[in-house]
């Protein structure tokens, strides 16, 4: 068994799964239609392989985690970012925190933001934006009915509007479920040498 990752990276591992993913070859055509639609329109991931054994759950959740973190307007991209991976760096989510740091890093250009947070935490010296979210992001991570109008405030104050305020608490939220999900269905593990 590959030894489990524990330390946030920017480096997105192997994600072992504990639960058996489904074989496409044996795939039913209801598991096919749901796995049309993937996370980020991209490939099939062995965690999407895993979430397909629950096939109605998954047509409604892929959709939803797509609508939330790439729909157009409000928060950007790589803000968004910033609260998926604040939310994961709260739940230690280790491969959660490393795929959504890796998207900030290549939407952004810059790699210090997300060393910074990896290093320093809450303590982070960041742009007062970025501050801002990421601060919202962990609070409502730790504890959701601590993060008050003070800290909407807060966001508003950097420059937010209600539309990306109301981005950054879904991109947030969805990770608290998605980070759940990820520790109990598998591990982040280093890939094998090939």
């Amino acid at each position: 068994m590959n030894t489990v990752i524990r330390e946030f990276t920017t480096e997105i591992p192997h994600w072992q799964p504990r639960v058996k993913p489904i074989d496409l070859a044996e795939a039913t055509p209801e598991q096919l239609d749901a796995l049309k639609v993937t996370p980020s329109n991209t490939k099939v991931s062995e965690y999407v392989l895993v979430l397909v054994n629950d096939v109605e759950t998954l047509k409604v959740r892929t959709p939803l985690f797509n609508a939330i973190m790439y729909n157009r307007g409000g928060l950007g991209r790589a803000e968004r970012e910033i609260g998926a991976t604040a939310a994961s760096v709260v739940n230690h989510c280790v491969y959660c925190a490393a795929v959504h740091s890796s998207r900030y890093n290549q939407l952004a250009k810059d790699e210090s933001v997300m060393e910074r947070i990896f290093r320093d935490g809450e303590a982070a010296e960041l742009d007062d934006r970025q501050a801002a979210i990421f601060r919202f992001a962990t609070r409502l991570s730790k504890a959701p009915s601590e993060a008050d109008e003070a800290d909407v405030q807060a966001l508003r104050d950097a420059g937010l509007d209600d539309a990306e305020i109301l981005d950054l608490i879904l991109s947030a939220s969805l990770f608290g479920w998605a980070n759940r999900l990820m520790h109990v269905l598998g591990d982040p593990v280093a890939h094998e040498e090939s």
